[in-house]
């Protein structure tokens, strides 16, 4: 019997909408995520109509919407004349999930301050506790992916936030390539809150700021910043992500929910996450 289920990010295939179903599906996914921040799945460019299409055909291939992707890039809500719109932006794409039978919309907020002093803290926490709030009333959840914090980092902030609809989408790559956190210990860390993980695997090559990293991610342009440099996203099992250990740990806490696949980088996105459902299978049985 299987632990966890099985999900894909569709736009890991990089191709359609329609035929990433058809794969997802083919490859035996139980279901499946989407970005709903640009193109065809932004809320205001889909149409009653399409939105009905797209989530009878994950239907039909006995798949559920696993999750929503609602990162809107950039500086996260750290920047509070920025937050306005992007908050309001993160509801319509909150609501978008709700209608297609989803609780969980997974998001980067930008760097969480070490010092909870700072205004930059407040203007995270005073963002995300009204989203989460407004997760809350829809009977979702928001969830912040881990990564450029510690785990510890961001536990404490979860609770300043206080708000049961702010939770987290836990990615154990992340955390290795960025933080060189631990992400066994960091599932007991932050067990209360996590509520759909990503599985994917890399390693650090050089250590580096995480406010660097992401302010790159958010503007580009810093020189003589070469990600390859620090980081390696890799197949399943090729990283330093101890997927044993990780998995025993979403077992210890009592999480059963969606192991959702993503694969960001790569030649042969479609050859690597088959082998990464392979991969998940074969350590539940």
């Amino acid at each position: 019997m299987e632990r966890f289920k099985i999900g894909v990010m569709l736009d890991s295939f990089k191709i359609g909408i329609d035929q990433a179903i058809e794969e997802a599906a083919r490859l035996g996914a139980q279901g499946v995520q989407a970005y709903a921040v640009e193109g065809e799945m932004k809320p205001a460019n889909l149409s009653e109509t399409r939105r009905k299409d797209i989530f009878n055909r994950i239907q039909e291939h006995g798949m559920v919407v696993a999750a929503i992707c609602g990162d809107l890039g950039g500086h996260g809500f750290t920047r509070e004349e920025e937050n306005p719109h992007k908050i309001e932006e993160s509801k319509r794409i909150m609501e978008l999930a709700k209608m297609l039978a989803c609780d969980v919309v997974t998001t980067h907020i930008g760097v969480v301050p070490t010092d909870d002093t700072c205004r930059r803290y407040e203007t995270l926490v005073l963002a995300c506790r009204e989203l989460g709030e407004f997760a809350q009333s829809l009977d979702a959840a928001y969830a912040v992916e881990t990564g450029p914090e510690t785990p510890e980092i961001l536990c404490k902030f979860l609770n300043d936030v206080g708000t049961r609809g702010f939770c987290v989408n836990y990615d154990p790559a992340n955390l290795v390539m960025v933080t060189g956190s631990d992400p066994v210990q960091g599932v007991h860390t932050l067990k209360d809150y996590i509520v759909h993980t990503h599985a994917k695997d890399g390693r650090m090559l050089k250590q580096a700021d995480p406010q660097v990293i992401y302010d790159f991610f958010a503007e580009g342009g810093i020189d003589d910043l070469n990600l390859k440099d620090y980081f390696l996203e890799t197949p399943l099992g090729e990283g330093d992500v101890d997927f044993e250990a990780y998995l025993r740990a979403l077992d210890e806490i009592g999480y059963h929910g969606f192991l959702t696949i993503e694969r960001e980088v790569g030649d042969t996105p479609a050859k690597d996450l088959a082998h990464a459902v392979r991969f998940l299978k074969e350590r539940q049985v």
